[in-house]
């Protein structure tokens, strides 16, 4: 093909650029608020804790983070969102570079992500999702380096990004089990030299994880008890052992569809060869199939619901294995037909987004935060009932959510399931709604 390891590395640039600026603009020029999550995330991120109700805090750090240099601009988030993407697909070229010899199937692992609508349509909504995507794929990345190379810093790096990962999302103990099942069976097998080394990566795990479980503790579990709610659990019936798992299945099989067409324009035949002697397929196999299996099962044995999004991170390498499987069987020569469906793909996605935006009615996203916002400035600046500036919202995650995140003042948000109330730095309130 002419591509040198330089040209297509300049090829990945140019991929994750366009994705960068697109995705950030499309919903700039499209939206007229920030998404459900997103604002729910900066109303954590106003009022800092080692927790919430529903998630562990990082995903509201990093948004604080973007908060305190941009403030409210509705860009940067959508900035945040793309960074965090194409740092995941950054990490997975990287990953793939250490199992093909081609340096153009790495180029491909990466690009049939765009596949997968959770890697493009999804993603202007910043949230816990989008959050543990590239501390996922990092863990992965530094886990290969751990066993090929046993460097205590690659350790380290793994379990500091491991517990990153469960910072954002506890859903991050799939791929957790993953690790401990690779790592088991290698020494099983005598192909992993275990000196305790890995052992190591538990560190800075337990340093990174140990504030948020005191105050897990402290506030009674709350962040367990909320994700077991979501699941359905509260309803038990017999036939959600097998409903869910099915709804399950068809949903993933959907979602794929897109990644699938691209894979056969990709490969001539699917015909190969595959050995679990092949320490690298089957390092690829269980970290992609492990996680999916182990939520399947989760999903068969309490009979619980799998929501769609929860999946957003457990795709990023699915790419690696399926060229890894077929590579004998792709003409590198003959890529004009998956370059065409990918471009379509590429630009499909980003015009379906305006689509829905522009024209579906009575989103979140059309909701007019900071027209209520400057309503509830006036709003308090008329009542003499209290004095000094707004300090504090008192109400749910979306409408409080939106007055902390467009009022001048960043008023911290404090949470009340049934009316919105504005208080002042003693926690004087008024009733707004």
């Amino acid at each position: 093909m002419g591509l040198n390891k330089k040209n297509l590395t300049n090829l990945l640039y140019i991929f994750v650029t366009s994705h960068l600026i697109i995705w950030t603009l499309v919903p700039t020029i499209t939206n007229n608020n920030l998404p459900l999550d997103t604002i729910e995330h900066l109303a954590w991120g106003s009022n800092l804790d080692w927790g919430f109700n529903k998630h562990p805090p990082m995903v509201a750090f990093v948004l604080e983070i973007f908060y305190q240099i941009f403030g409210a601009n509705d860009w940067a988030y959508y900035l945040l969102s793309q960074i965090f993407v194409i740092i995941s697909f950054i990490v997975v070229f990287i990953l793939a570079e250490k199992f093909f010899k081609n340096k153009v199937f790495s180029l491909l692992s990466v690009l049939l992500l765009e596949g997968i609508y959770f890697y493009n349509f999804t993603t202007p909504e910043f949230n816990v999702n989008v959050c543990l995507m590239p501390f996922w794929a990092l863990t992965v990345l530094y886990l290969w380096k751990g066993f090929k190379d046993n460097k205590t810093v690659d350790w380290l790096l793994m379990g500091l990004f491991g517990g990153l990962g469960f910072m954002s999302k506890y859903l991050f103990i799939y791929l957790g089990l993953a690790i401990d099942l690779f790592i088991v069976y290698m020494v099983y097998k005598n192909k992993f030299n275990f000196n305790f080394k890995p052992l190591i990566s538990i560190i800075p795990f337990c340093i990174v994880l140990l504030p948020h479980l005191i105050w897990l503790t402290e506030n009674n579990y709350i962040t367990i008890t909320y994700g077991l709610n979501r699941t359905g659990m509260e309803e038990p019936n017999i036939l959600n052992h097998i409903k869910y798992p099915l709804i399950f299945l068809g949903k993933q099989i959907g979602i794929l569809i897109p990644f699938f067409i691209m894979v056969l324009f990709l490969i001539k035949k699917f015909k190969s060869k595959i050995s679990l002697k092949d320490v690298k397929l089957l390092f690829l196999i269980i970290i992609n199939i492990a996680p999916i299996a182990l939520i399947f099962l989760t999903s068969m044995i309490l009979g619980v619901k799998i929501r769609t999004m929860w999946m957003t991170p457990f795709y990023l390498f699915i790419g690696i294995l399926v060229i890894y499987i077929f590579q004998s069987q792709i003409n590198l020569n003959k890529l004009k037909n998956f370059v065409t469906i990918f471009i379509i793909l590429f630009i499909f996605s980003p015009f379906a987004y305006a689509y829905v935006s522009i024209f579906k009615i009575d989103k979140r996203t059309d909701y007019p935060g900071k027209k209520e916002a400057v309503k509830a400035k006036l709003f308090y600046e008329k009542q003499n009932q209290v004095s000094g500036k707004i300090a504090f919202v008192k109400g749910n995650e979306w409408i409080a959510g939106n007055l902390s995140y467009h009022l001048e003042e960043r008023p911290k948000w404090i949470y009340d399931k049934s009316n919105t109330f504005i208080c002042n730095k003693d926690l004087e309130c008024i009733k707004y709604k």
